[in-house]
């Protein structure tokens, strides 16, 4: 059985390749991805979020900071994401410290949103108790009448970190579980590769 990864010198144009696949073939959200985050003591989390962009930088999604995931994002910048794309039979891991994207960055995603989805983020209390579903619907209407038209103003809170990938493994589902997996590791402004068994 022949390899079928080949070693790229770019691993990031690689998962780009396969994301736009995966935009062809994905039924659904293709850009889904498990993110794990930890507390400082490192208990734990994963959820899954949308990759909102990916470039040489990094790996760009957005979250309330006043959230469980938020307030782990800023107390521990050690995070992992987990593309997995069934129809493909492929996946990607990748992993690193996370930063906040700039201001600007953050403002033009928000504003990008559909405008009840602005009003959601100022109405969540992300990740909070929520005594009765009306209470937010009811903090849902009151913003509405309060920001007509689509002037809604982002909240503090809510940012956009990139995730800066030090390790990336891609994973091809191959016969008799004799997949083939590829691991690169950041090294200076290159990248060293390791081929694993399954």
């Amino acid at each position: 059985m022949s390899d079928t990864l080949p070693v790229v010198d770019d691993p990031i144009a690689l998962f780009e390749e396969w994301l736009a696949e995966a935009a062809l073939h994905e039924p659904n959200d293709p850009n889904a991805m498990a993110v794990a985050t930890a507390t400082p003591d490192g208990r734990p989390s994963v959820r899954m979020l949308l990759l909102k962009g990916v470039d040489a930088r990094g790996f760009v999604f957005y979250t309330n900071t006043e959230s469980r995931k938020g307030g782990e994002l800023l107390a521990n910048d050690r995070v992992a994401l987990l593309f997995h794309w069934k129809s493909l039979r492929r996946q990607v891991r990748v992993e690193g410290p996370v930063r906040p994207v700039t201001d600007a960055e953050a403002d033009e995603y928000f504003n990008s949103r559909s405008r009840l989805s602005r009003i959601g983020a100022l109405a969540s209390d992300q990740s909070r108790p929520l005594s009765e579903r009306s209470l937010l619907q009811k903090r849902v209407e009151e913003l509405d009448r309060l920001h007509p038209g689509e002037d809604v103003p982002r909240p503090p809170h809510w940012r956009g970190f990139r995730l800066v990938p030090e390790v990336m493994e891609f994973w091809q589902d191959m016969p008799y579980r004799l997949h083939d997996r590829l691991l690169y590791r950041r090294d200076g402004a290159g990248w060293d590769t390791t081929r694993l068994y399954p």
